[in-house]
């Protein structure tokens, strides 16, 4: 692991993601049931033990999503995650909120994303990652870039690596 990194990833506090591309592979399904339309998004497992297992050890998990899905409150929910901000477009007041809430420097914050719109807080947490399927202009620019796709265990992946340099896991 790059020194620089494992120095990054020793001062997190906060794990920031986006929920398209990241907790899921970015497809959106929709079907009908009956009268009514109906959403389907899938998650993966591994990235729900990561997430469970960050917020047990002290890191707490957040999500700013620019849609909005009641699937995605389910499925925080689910985990533990209290911060769930959605149909955030521009995703700095969220951001700025989080920040406050938990009194945290940028450098204290890892953020997962894959995206162009998601660049403005790419460029300005601590420690930037995205999943390998990301653009390749976010690839590009972040501190680390999983070895799995989005909604196939990236999430996971970035997890296990804060846990293991904060030594919170083996």
């Amino acid at each position: 692991m790059r020194k620089g990194l494992r120095e990054k990833a020793q001062k997190i506090k906060l794990i920031i993601l986006d929920v398209d591309g990241v907790l899921t592979d970015g497809s959106i399904c929709y079907g009908t049931d009956g009268s009514r339309d109906v959403e389907v998004k899938a998650f993966h497992a591994h990235d729900g033990f990561g997430i469970s297992r960050a917020v047990e050890s002290g890191i707490p998990v957040a999500v700013i999503t620019g849609r909005r899905s009641r699937i995605v409150e389910r499925r925080a929910k689910e985990l533990g995650i209290e911060d769930l901000y959605q149909g955030s477009e521009d995703k700095l007041p969220a951001y700025r909120k989080l920040k406050r809430r938990y009194r945290l420097a940028d450098d204290e914050i890892a953020y997962m994303a894959d995206d162009v719109t998601d660049l403005v807080l790419l460029n300005r947490v601590g420690l930037s990652a995205a999943p390998k399927s990301a653009v390749p202009e976010v690839r590009q620019s972040v501190d680390y870039v999983t070895s799995l796709g989005g909604g196939q265990g990236a999430v996971r992946e970035l997890i296990d690596l804060i846990l293991r340099v904060q030594k919170k896991v083996k």
